[in-house]
């Protein structure tokens, strides 16, 4: 835009005074960074309410008179224009400026933003929160205007697009193969006829192929690898990798489509390790690390939710000390884990219908949208730590931990089954020292689950803490013969917190509580030893 029409533009805009897609700010010298996020955020979901091309924000006006004062904003060029991929960093799907303009007006610099208007169906958050206006007011987004927003459909499914070049002989036989038995295996009772389809009415029954002609869907579940041209820029790619427990890559390899087929060969680099718990607590013995559930759930939802005109890769990341880590490109749209698992029910809006519908007639992902909640049930019947999510730089992450992290939180789990997964997630918050609001806290006070400060929490296991510690220090020394706080401390290494100082106090309390009753001493060595009357 010239400096003509720049000045028409403001022109107009100063006539129409502030409104709810049109702010200005004096900005003489310098701008909150943090609230110039939260009007992009509320400037953008008004336009979106309002059904404007775009919004405006103006700098070096002043608001009551609209007289100019002009702004010394970021006068540097390369550090204005950095502030496009600042923005992007914090905001839903890496939202950001359509353009900054520089104004050189004879009464003082000015800066134009032009803010788009948020996506349909997609609210636009600044740091996770959604603003909007109250008239000239900038305000949380209400909730009749949020789901306003997020109940607009969403027309242009990139994954139901037609591959023109695409033909049948581009997709994997293997793959076709696999996909019927798929099928097959959900309706049992189409197995006769499904063998009388041929592959393209196969395709058109499974919704990959739309009037005989291929999608990008199907490209992506059963192209061959060569195939993934046909959705260039976007790109079909997993990477599994492997580090250890320094953070160093060890191993890695790359995988592209057939997804359908790709998932077992990421499934199969996955280490089936098993996780052993100490004799003669309240544990079984031994336990699968990962469950395959949870590791096929999790790599199926990535591949549902990718956004791939991002031209990004899904990431499988394997750390040796009990870590898997999964990512996908592009926002995690019910933008909030809680209220998938309350409602437990299917999602509104899907970022690839059609893909995702597809992945659910071939079985591949659960038509009622409960996948996400049985993952966080298998995480706490084996009494394993909550899966964390993590929503930043238009990216989901998703770790799923594989060991026990604090014995107290494994311990409650174990003694009271009836804790609801709401109350087991808060009690996760405890033990990762993540913080809770006074109304949690109070909950698990009042139900005698944590005791501590509010700044310092811990969980607490009811009573039969001190006899479970005392025989498993017993049972050590009974293996062993003579035992070091050093020993105790790595024997229990992985059913402690981190807190170095928690595990020595609990440790060197339990001691002293066993040579109080005459059960083990110290000698000469200044080892631990049984008693006689134990041993």
């Amino acid at each position: 835009m010239d400096e003509q029409k720049l000045l028409e533009q403001l022109t107009r805009l100063c006539a129409l005074s502030e409104n709810e897609v049109v702010e200005f700010k004096e900005a003489k010298k310098q701008y909150d960074f943090s609230k110039l996020g939260k009007y992009f955020s509320a400037l953008s979901n008004e336009a979106n309410l309002l059904n404007q091309n775009e919004a405006w924000l103006i700098f070096g006006v002043k608001d009551s008179d609209k007289s100019i004062v002009g702004t010394q904003f970021r006068t540097q060029a390369a550090d204005l224009q950095s502030l496009k991929y600042e923005v992007a960093a914090q905001t839903t799907h890496s939202l950001t400026f359509r353009e900054i303009y520089e104004l050189n007006h004879p009464e003082g610099r000015l800066l134009l933003f032009s803010i788009p208007p948020a996506p349909r169906g997609i609210p636009v958050a600044w740091k996770g929160h959604y603003y909007g206006r109250n008239g000239e007011s900038l305000s949380a987004l209400n909730i009749d205007e949020l789901e306003r927003i997020r109940s607009q459909s969403v027309t242009n499914d990139w994954s139901a697009g037609i591959c023109e070049e695409a033909s049948i002989n581009d997709l994997s036989s293997k793959a076709l193969v696999r996909a019927r038995r798929l099928y097959q295996s959900k309706n049992p009772s189409l197995s006769n006829e499904i063998n009388q389809w041929d592959d393209i009415t196969f395709l058109n029954k499974v919704k990959l192929a739309i009037r005989g002609k291929i999608t990008r869907a199907a490209i992506i579940l059963l192209g061959e690898s060569e195939s993934e041209h046909f959705i260039s820029p976007a790109i079909a790619k997993i990477s599994w990798i492997l580090k250890d427990k320094e953070n160093v890559e060890k191993d890695f390899q790359h995988f592209s489509c057939p997804f359908i087929l790709s998932v077992d060969e990421v499934y199969d680099k996955i280490r089936k390790l098993k996780y052993r718990y100490m004799n003669g607590s309240l544990f079984p013995e031994e336990v699968d690390q990962y469950d395959p559930y949870v590791i096929r759930e999790a790599l199926h939802n990535c591949i549902a939710h990718q956004d791939y005109t991002l031209s990004g890769r899904i990431n499988v990341v394997e750390k040796e000390d009990g870590e898997l880590f999964f990512t996908n490109v592009g926002s995690f749209i019910p933008e909030n884990v809680s209220s998938v698992i309350e409602q437990d029910a299917p999602q509104e809006l899907y970022r690839n219908p059609f893909l995702a519908q597809a992945m659910v007639t071939l079985n591949m992902i659960d038509t009622i949208g409960s996948g996400i909640k049985r993952i966080f049930t298998i995480q706490r019947d084996k009494r394993f730590p909550m899966p964390d999510y993590h929503f930043a730089d238009n990216r989901v992450a998703m770790k799923i931990t594989g060991k026990i992290l604090d014995l107290e939180y494994a311990k409650v789990l174990a003694q009271l089954p009836t804790l609801s997964l709401s109350e087991v997630i808060l009690l996760d918050k405890v033990q990762k020292q993540k913080p809770l609001s006074s109304e949690e806290i109070n909950l698990l006070r009042r139900r005698k689950l944590i005791k501590g400060k509010s700044t310092h929490l811990h969980i607490s296991s009811r009573g039969v803490d001190d006899e479970e510690w005392q025989k498993m220090i017993v049972d050590y020394l009974k293996k062993f013969g003579k035992g070091h706080l050093s020993d105790f401390e790595k024997m229990l290494s992985d059913k402690l917190p981190d807190r170095l100082t928690l595990k020595q106090n609990k440790i060197k309390n339990t001691l002293q509580t066993l040579k109080k009753a005459g059960r083990l001493r110290l000698d000469k060595s200044r080892f631990w030893v049984l008693s006689e009357t134990e041993r």
